[in-house]
Protein backbone atom coordinates (compact mmCIF):
# COMPACT_ATOMS: atom_id res chain seq x y z
CA UNK A 1 0.00 0.00 0.00
CA UNK A 2 1.84 3.48 -1.22
CA UNK A 3 1.79 6.26 1.26
CA UNK A 4 -0.62 9.14 0.72
CA UNK A 5 0.68 12.64 0.27
CA UNK A 6 -1.58 15.79 0.36
CA UNK A 7 -0.12 19.10 -1.84
CA UNK A 8 -1.01 22.43 0.12
CA UNK A 9 0.03 24.90 -2.05
CA UNK A 10 -0.38 28.99 -0.88
CA UNK A 11 0.57 31.73 -3.02
CA UNK A 12 0.93 32.36 -6.86
CA UNK A 13 -0.16 30.27 -10.32
CA UNK A 14 3.68 29.51 -10.41
CA UNK A 15 3.33 27.66 -7.22
CA UNK A 16 0.19 25.59 -8.45
CA UNK A 17 2.18 24.58 -11.62
CA UNK A 18 5.10 23.66 -9.60
CA UNK A 19 2.91 21.84 -7.35
CA UNK A 20 1.44 20.24 -10.53
CA UNK A 21 4.57 19.00 -11.56
CA UNK A 22 5.65 17.50 -8.16
CA UNK A 23 2.41 15.80 -8.56
CA UNK A 24 3.15 14.68 -11.99
CA UNK A 25 6.98 13.60 -11.17
CA UNK A 26 5.65 11.34 -8.15
CA UNK A 27 5.41 7.68 -9.10
CA UNK A 28 6.11 6.11 -5.14
CA UNK A 29 3.14 7.58 -3.26
CA UNK A 30 -0.39 8.22 -4.11
CA UNK A 31 -2.33 11.69 -4.27
CA UNK A 32 -4.48 12.01 -1.15
CA UNK A 33 -7.64 14.64 -1.71
CA UNK A 34 -7.36 15.97 1.76
CA UNK A 35 -5.29 16.27 4.74
CA UNK A 36 -6.83 13.55 6.82
CA UNK A 37 -6.18 10.86 4.28
CA UNK A 38 -2.53 11.85 4.34
CA UNK A 39 0.33 10.33 5.68
CA UNK A 40 2.81 12.90 4.04
CA UNK A 41 1.90 17.00 3.66
CA UNK A 42 3.66 19.01 1.54
CA UNK A 43 3.63 22.67 1.87
CA UNK A 44 4.25 24.77 -1.16
CA UNK A 45 4.71 28.11 0.61
CA UNK A 46 4.45 31.57 -0.37
CA UNK A 47 6.86 34.45 1.14
CA UNK A 48 5.81 37.59 -0.94
CA UNK A 49 5.19 39.44 2.99
CA UNK A 50 5.28 39.09 6.04
CA UNK A 51 1.82 37.52 6.52
CA UNK A 52 2.03 34.77 3.97
CA UNK A 53 4.85 33.40 6.24
CA UNK A 54 2.76 33.63 9.12
CA UNK A 55 -0.19 31.71 7.48
CA UNK A 56 1.75 29.00 6.34
CA UNK A 57 3.49 28.55 9.55
CA UNK A 58 -0.58 28.61 11.26
CA UNK A 59 -0.92 26.10 9.09
CA UNK A 60 1.70 23.81 9.65
CA UNK A 61 0.96 24.59 13.23
CA UNK A 62 -2.49 23.67 13.08
CA UNK A 63 -2.02 19.91 11.36
CA UNK A 64 0.86 19.22 14.04
CA UNK A 65 -1.72 20.11 16.48
CA UNK A 66 -4.61 17.68 14.92
CA UNK A 67 -2.49 15.17 13.67
CA UNK A 68 0.60 14.52 15.15
CA UNK A 69 2.38 11.52 13.28
CA UNK A 70 1.82 13.45 10.11
CA UNK A 71 5.21 13.78 8.10
CA UNK A 72 5.50 17.63 6.48
CA UNK A 73 7.70 19.07 3.81
CA UNK A 74 8.39 22.67 2.73
CA UNK A 75 9.12 23.86 -0.27
CA UNK A 76 8.31 26.95 -2.04
CA UNK A 77 9.21 30.78 -1.99
CA UNK A 78 9.42 30.27 1.79
CA UNK A 79 11.57 27.35 2.15
CA UNK A 80 14.37 29.93 1.67
CA UNK A 81 13.47 32.45 4.07
CA UNK A 82 11.79 30.01 6.69
CA UNK A 83 12.91 26.71 5.86
CA UNK A 84 15.49 26.39 8.06
CA UNK A 85 13.73 28.00 11.31
CA UNK A 86 10.80 25.43 10.90
CA UNK A 87 13.68 22.56 10.60
CA UNK A 88 15.08 23.84 13.67
CA UNK A 89 12.04 23.96 15.60
CA UNK A 90 11.23 20.72 14.47
CA UNK A 91 8.15 21.89 12.87
CA UNK A 92 9.09 20.31 9.69
CA UNK A 93 11.00 17.13 8.53
CA UNK A 94 12.58 18.39 5.38
CA UNK A 95 13.08 21.65 3.49
CA UNK A 96 13.52 21.65 -0.60
CA UNK A 97 13.85 24.38 -2.51
CA UNK A 98 11.97 24.87 -5.85
CA UNK A 99 14.58 23.32 -7.93
CA UNK A 100 14.55 19.92 -6.30
CA UNK A 101 10.69 19.58 -7.10
CA UNK A 102 11.57 16.68 -9.90
CA UNK A 103 13.08 14.62 -7.27
CA UNK A 104 9.87 14.62 -4.69
CA UNK A 105 10.36 10.02 -4.71
CA UNK A 106 13.67 10.61 -3.48
CA UNK A 107 12.96 13.23 -1.06
CA UNK A 108 9.89 12.00 0.42
CA UNK A 109 11.72 8.78 0.95
CA UNK A 110 14.56 10.78 3.33
CA UNK A 111 14.86 9.25 6.64
CA UNK A 112 16.76 11.78 8.42
CA UNK A 113 15.34 15.60 8.28
CA UNK A 114 17.36 17.40 5.79
CA UNK A 115 17.29 21.40 4.49
CA UNK A 116 18.10 21.35 0.73
CA UNK A 117 17.25 24.90 -0.64
CA UNK A 118 18.44 24.14 -4.27
CA UNK A 119 19.78 25.85 -6.94
CA UNK A 120 18.21 29.55 -8.16
CA UNK A 121 19.45 28.98 -11.62
CA UNK A 122 17.38 26.00 -12.24
CA UNK A 123 15.11 25.09 -15.35
CA UNK A 124 11.83 22.38 -15.10
CA UNK A 125 12.70 19.68 -17.38
CA UNK A 126 9.03 17.88 -16.78
CA UNK A 127 6.49 18.02 -19.55
CA UNK A 128 2.78 18.32 -17.46
CA UNK A 129 0.30 16.69 -19.63
CA UNK A 130 -2.43 16.87 -16.96
CA UNK A 131 -3.68 19.17 -14.34
CA UNK A 132 -5.61 17.28 -11.73
CA UNK A 133 -8.85 19.31 -10.78
CA UNK A 134 -9.09 21.81 -13.42
CA UNK A 135 -10.42 22.87 -16.56
CA UNK A 136 -8.04 25.09 -17.52
CA UNK A 137 -3.76 24.48 -18.08
CA UNK A 138 -1.43 26.75 -16.55
CA UNK A 139 2.16 26.61 -18.02
CA UNK A 140 5.29 27.97 -16.60
CA UNK A 141 7.26 29.53 -19.09
CA UNK A 142 9.75 31.58 -17.12
CA UNK A 143 11.20 31.98 -14.08
CA UNK A 144 12.70 34.73 -11.65
CA UNK A 145 13.28 38.62 -11.67
CA UNK A 146 15.69 41.07 -12.91
CA UNK A 147 13.36 43.50 -11.44
CA UNK A 148 14.31 45.24 -7.89
CA UNK A 149 11.28 46.61 -6.67
CA UNK A 150 11.30 48.00 -3.24
CA UNK A 151 9.17 45.84 -1.11
CA UNK A 152 9.80 42.42 -3.11
CA UNK A 153 11.77 39.64 -1.98
CA UNK A 154 11.07 37.37 -4.78
CA UNK A 155 13.57 37.97 -6.97
CA UNK A 156 16.22 36.77 -3.64
CA UNK A 157 14.46 33.58 -3.72
CA UNK A 158 13.56 32.90 -7.16
CA UNK A 159 16.28 34.25 -8.90
CA UNK A 160 17.33 35.80 -11.98
CA UNK A 161 14.91 35.81 -15.33
CA UNK A 162 15.37 32.84 -17.28
CA UNK A 163 13.09 31.28 -19.95
CA UNK A 164 12.23 27.57 -20.28
CA UNK A 165 12.97 26.00 -23.29
CA UNK A 166 10.51 26.43 -26.17
CA UNK A 167 10.46 22.92 -27.37
CA UNK A 168 9.59 21.60 -24.05
CA UNK A 169 6.72 24.84 -23.80
CA UNK A 170 5.29 23.58 -26.70
CA UNK A 171 5.08 19.73 -26.14
CA UNK A 172 3.43 20.42 -22.80
CA UNK A 173 0.79 22.45 -24.83
CA UNK A 174 0.82 19.22 -27.70
CA UNK A 175 0.44 17.04 -24.88
CA UNK A 176 -2.36 18.86 -22.74
CA UNK A 177 -4.17 19.84 -25.81
CA UNK A 178 -4.62 16.41 -26.88
CA UNK A 179 -6.10 15.64 -23.44
CA UNK A 180 -9.14 17.84 -24.10
CA UNK A 181 -7.85 21.60 -22.47
CA UNK A 182 -7.99 23.93 -24.82
CA UNK A 183 -6.97 27.36 -22.80
CA UNK A 184 -3.60 27.95 -21.72
CA UNK A 185 -2.47 30.26 -19.24
CA UNK A 186 0.67 30.99 -19.16
CA UNK A 187 2.89 31.88 -16.15
CA UNK A 188 6.26 32.52 -14.14
CA UNK A 189 7.71 34.69 -11.91
CA UNK A 190 7.61 37.72 -14.81
CA UNK A 191 6.18 36.22 -17.59
CA UNK A 192 6.59 39.36 -19.93
CA UNK A 193 10.62 38.84 -19.45
CA UNK A 194 10.30 35.52 -21.31
CA UNK A 195 12.58 34.81 -24.44
CA UNK A 196 15.20 37.95 -23.15
CA UNK A 197 18.13 35.15 -22.74
CA UNK A 198 17.62 33.54 -25.80
CA UNK A 199 16.59 35.81 -28.51
CA UNK A 200 12.82 35.45 -28.61
CA UNK A 201 9.80 37.17 -27.06
CA UNK A 202 6.67 36.73 -24.95
CA UNK A 203 4.90 37.11 -28.84
CA UNK A 204 7.14 34.81 -30.82
CA UNK A 205 6.30 32.31 -28.28
CA UNK A 206 2.55 32.90 -28.17
CA UNK A 207 2.13 33.25 -31.85
CA UNK A 208 3.61 29.05 -31.97
CA UNK A 209 1.74 27.93 -29.38
CA UNK A 210 -1.79 30.24 -31.34
CA UNK A 211 -1.13 27.17 -34.45
CA UNK A 212 -1.03 24.01 -32.17
CA UNK A 213 -3.88 22.22 -32.91
CA UNK A 214 -6.82 22.28 -29.96
CA UNK A 215 -5.30 25.76 -28.30
CA UNK A 216 -8.12 27.94 -28.37
CA UNK A 217 -7.54 30.37 -25.71
CA UNK A 218 -4.42 31.99 -24.45
CA UNK A 219 -4.09 33.74 -21.43
CA UNK A 220 -1.36 35.61 -19.55
CA UNK A 221 -0.26 36.12 -15.93
CA UNK A 222 0.64 39.55 -14.74
CA UNK A 223 2.89 41.47 -17.30
CA UNK A 224 4.76 44.99 -17.40
CA UNK A 225 3.55 48.31 -18.94
CA UNK A 226 7.05 48.22 -20.55
CA UNK A 227 6.88 44.74 -21.84
CA UNK A 228 3.94 45.28 -24.14
CA UNK A 229 6.07 45.93 -27.18
CA UNK A 230 5.65 46.77 -30.25
CA UNK A 231 5.56 42.97 -31.72
CA UNK A 232 3.30 42.00 -28.93
CA UNK A 233 0.49 44.41 -29.95
CA UNK A 234 0.75 42.72 -33.62
CA UNK A 235 -1.26 40.11 -31.72
CA UNK A 236 -4.44 41.91 -30.07
CA UNK A 237 -6.35 41.08 -33.13
CA UNK A 238 -6.09 37.50 -33.42
CA UNK A 239 -8.94 35.63 -31.80
CA UNK A 240 -7.12 33.48 -29.10
CA UNK A 241 -5.84 35.79 -27.46
CA UNK A 242 -7.90 36.39 -24.16
CA UNK A 243 -9.33 39.68 -24.32
CA UNK A 244 -8.24 40.49 -20.90
CA UNK A 245 -4.89 41.93 -19.92
CA UNK A 246 -3.24 41.67 -16.80
CA UNK A 247 -0.88 45.08 -16.52
CA UNK A 248 1.37 45.58 -13.28
CA UNK A 249 0.88 49.22 -12.38
CA UNK A 250 1.57 49.09 -8.08
CA UNK A 251 0.57 52.64 -8.41
CA UNK A 252 -0.90 55.93 -10.26
CA UNK A 253 1.21 58.10 -7.99
CA UNK A 254 4.44 59.12 -9.98
CA UNK A 255 6.18 59.68 -6.59
CA UNK A 256 4.98 56.68 -5.23
CA UNK A 257 6.91 54.60 -8.38
CA UNK A 258 9.82 55.66 -7.50
CA UNK A 259 9.32 54.83 -3.93
CA UNK A 260 8.70 51.71 -5.05
CA UNK A 261 11.59 51.71 -7.44
CA UNK A 262 9.30 50.87 -10.60
CA UNK A 263 9.60 51.03 -13.60
CA UNK A 264 6.59 52.16 -15.06
CA UNK A 265 5.61 55.80 -15.93
CA UNK A 266 1.44 56.74 -15.16
CA UNK A 267 1.85 59.26 -18.46
CA UNK A 268 2.99 56.36 -20.42
CA UNK A 269 0.64 53.75 -18.25
CA UNK A 270 -2.29 55.73 -19.64
CA UNK A 271 -1.74 55.83 -22.77
CA UNK A 272 -1.31 52.18 -23.56
CA UNK A 273 -4.29 51.80 -21.07
CA UNK A 274 -6.45 53.86 -23.62
CA UNK A 275 -4.88 51.75 -26.40
CA UNK A 276 -5.56 48.87 -25.55
CA UNK A 277 -9.52 49.95 -24.28
CA UNK A 278 -9.56 51.15 -28.01
CA UNK A 279 -9.32 47.30 -29.27
CA UNK A 280 -11.82 46.03 -27.11
CA UNK A 281 -9.90 45.08 -23.54
CA UNK A 282 -10.75 44.66 -20.18
CA UNK A 283 -7.92 45.30 -18.46
CA UNK A 284 -6.44 44.33 -14.76
CA UNK A 285 -3.75 45.36 -12.42
CA UNK A 286 -2.06 45.10 -9.70
CA UNK A 287 -2.14 48.30 -6.88
CA UNK A 288 -0.62 48.66 -3.35
CA UNK A 289 -1.89 50.65 -0.68
CA UNK A 290 -0.49 52.11 2.67
CA UNK A 291 3.17 52.19 1.15
CA UNK A 292 5.38 54.10 3.51
CA UNK A 293 5.46 57.70 2.31
CA UNK A 294 1.84 57.88 0.90
CA UNK A 295 0.75 61.32 2.34
CA UNK A 296 -2.92 62.02 2.00
CA UNK A 297 -1.82 64.55 -0.62
CA UNK A 298 -0.43 61.72 -3.03
CA UNK A 299 -3.17 59.40 -2.55
CA UNK A 300 -5.66 61.90 -3.70
CA UNK A 301 -3.78 62.38 -7.17
CA UNK A 302 -3.55 58.39 -7.35
CA UNK A 303 -7.07 58.26 -6.71
CA UNK A 304 -7.73 60.95 -9.43
CA UNK A 305 -4.87 59.61 -12.10
CA UNK A 306 -7.01 55.89 -11.49
CA UNK A 307 -9.94 57.21 -12.50
CA UNK A 308 -8.82 58.24 -15.55
CA UNK A 309 -7.25 54.68 -16.15
CA UNK A 310 -10.03 52.26 -18.36
CA UNK A 311 -9.66 49.63 -15.90
CA UNK A 312 -11.73 46.82 -15.47
CA UNK A 313 -9.86 44.67 -12.81
CA UNK A 314 -7.89 44.66 -9.87
CA UNK A 315 -5.74 43.13 -7.31
CA UNK A 316 -5.48 45.62 -4.60
CA UNK A 317 -3.96 44.81 -1.54
CA UNK A 318 -2.81 46.88 1.34
CA UNK A 319 1.09 46.85 1.74
CA UNK A 320 2.78 44.43 4.32
CA UNK A 321 6.03 44.61 5.37
CA UNK A 322 8.70 42.00 3.94
CA UNK A 323 11.28 41.83 5.87
CA UNK A 324 15.01 41.63 4.04
CA UNK A 325 13.60 44.20 1.57
CA UNK A 326 14.16 47.98 1.16
CA UNK A 327 11.05 49.04 1.62
CA UNK A 328 10.79 47.36 5.43
CA UNK A 329 12.90 50.35 6.61
CA UNK A 330 11.30 53.25 4.67
CA UNK A 331 9.57 56.08 6.46
CA UNK A 332 6.55 57.20 7.44
CA UNK A 333 4.64 54.32 7.67
CA UNK A 334 1.02 54.65 7.06
CA UNK A 335 -1.59 53.62 9.41
CA UNK A 336 -3.14 50.46 8.71
CA UNK A 337 -6.92 51.34 8.81
CA UNK A 338 -5.58 54.29 6.72
CA UNK A 339 -4.68 51.90 4.12
CA UNK A 340 -7.61 49.62 4.37
CA UNK A 341 -9.59 52.67 3.52
CA UNK A 342 -7.73 53.24 0.51
CA UNK A 343 -7.99 49.78 -0.28
CA UNK A 344 -11.67 49.29 -0.40
CA UNK A 345 -11.57 53.10 -2.27
CA UNK A 346 -10.12 51.85 -5.62
CA UNK A 347 -11.85 48.32 -5.06
CA UNK A 348 -15.06 50.26 -5.24
CA UNK A 349 -13.89 52.71 -8.52
CA UNK A 350 -13.02 49.82 -10.66
CA UNK A 351 -16.05 47.60 -9.31
CA UNK A 352 -17.88 50.29 -11.16
CA UNK A 353 -15.99 50.40 -13.80
CA UNK A 354 -16.42 46.74 -14.72
CA UNK A 355 -19.79 47.00 -14.23
CA UNK A 356 -19.97 49.89 -16.90
CA UNK A 357 -17.53 47.97 -19.08
CA UNK A 358 -19.91 44.58 -18.77
CA UNK A 359 -23.22 46.61 -19.57
CA UNK A 360 -21.09 48.10 -22.52
CA UNK A 361 -19.76 45.13 -23.98
CA UNK A 362 -21.97 44.52 -28.00
CA UNK A 363 -20.28 40.83 -28.73
CA UNK A 364 -21.40 37.21 -27.36
CA UNK A 365 -19.78 35.55 -24.66
CA UNK A 366 -17.30 33.03 -25.59
CA UNK A 367 -17.07 30.96 -21.81
CA UNK A 368 -15.19 27.90 -20.84
CA UNK A 369 -17.15 26.35 -17.69
CA UNK A 370 -15.27 25.36 -15.28
CA UNK A 371 -17.53 24.41 -12.22
CA UNK A 372 -20.64 23.20 -10.74
CA UNK A 373 -21.85 24.47 -7.30
CA UNK A 374 -25.21 25.34 -5.67
CA UNK A 375 -27.12 24.10 -8.57
CA UNK A 376 -25.47 26.20 -11.10
CA UNK A 377 -22.65 26.48 -13.39
CA UNK A 378 -19.34 29.01 -12.84
CA UNK A 379 -17.10 30.20 -15.67
CA UNK A 380 -15.05 32.94 -17.45
CA UNK A 381 -15.71 34.61 -20.55
CA UNK A 382 -13.19 36.19 -23.01
CA UNK A 383 -12.69 39.12 -20.72
CA UNK A 384 -11.93 37.47 -17.61
CA UNK A 385 -15.37 38.10 -16.21
CA UNK A 386 -17.12 35.42 -14.43
CA UNK A 387 -20.57 34.22 -15.42
CA UNK A 388 -22.94 32.03 -13.20
CA UNK A 389 -25.31 29.52 -15.86
CA UNK A 390 -28.07 27.42 -14.87
CA UNK A 391 -28.77 24.98 -17.50
CA UNK A 392 -30.18 21.14 -17.02
CA UNK A 393 -27.70 20.30 -19.74
CA UNK A 394 -24.28 19.00 -18.55
CA UNK A 395 -22.08 21.91 -18.96
CA UNK A 396 -18.78 20.76 -17.37
CA UNK A 397 -15.84 21.85 -19.04
CA UNK A 398 -17.62 23.23 -22.38
CA UNK A 399 -16.94 25.81 -24.21
CA UNK A 400 -20.22 27.48 -24.75
CA UNK A 401 -21.35 30.75 -26.57
CA UNK A 402 -23.58 33.17 -24.52
CA UNK A 403 -25.81 35.59 -26.63
CA UNK A 404 -28.69 36.50 -23.73
CA UNK A 405 -27.40 37.08 -20.60
CA UNK A 406 -28.28 39.62 -17.32
CA UNK A 407 -25.65 42.07 -16.08
CA UNK A 408 -25.78 42.34 -11.75
CA UNK A 409 -23.61 43.87 -9.91
CA UNK A 410 -21.61 41.04 -8.79
CA UNK A 411 -21.40 39.07 -12.37
CA UNK A 412 -22.86 37.97 -15.43
CA UNK A 413 -25.97 35.84 -15.46
CA UNK A 414 -27.62 33.44 -18.00
CA UNK A 415 -29.63 30.36 -18.47
CA UNK A 416 -29.47 28.37 -21.73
Amino acid sequence: MKQKVYFKTFGCRTNMYDSQVMMSSMKAYDIAESEQDAQIIVVNSCTVTNGADTHVRSYISGIKKTNPDVKIFITGCGAHTKGASLLEQNKVFGVFGQSEKEKIDTLLAQKQPFYNPGDLNHIDTTVVDEFIGKSRAFIKIQEGCNFRCSYCIIPFVRGDARSMDEDRIVEQVQRLASNGFGEFILTGTNVGSYGQDKKSSLAKLMKRLSMLRGVRRIRLGSVEPIQISDEFKELLDEPWLEKHLHIALQHTSPTMLKLMNRRNVYKQDKELFEFLAQKGFAIGTDFITGFPGETQELWNEAIEHAKALPLTHIHAFTYSKRDGTPAAHMKPEVNGSVAKERLHQIQDLVDEKNYAFRKAVAEPLNVLVESYKEGAYHGLDQFFNKIIIESNEDLLGNWITIDQYDVKGDCNYARI
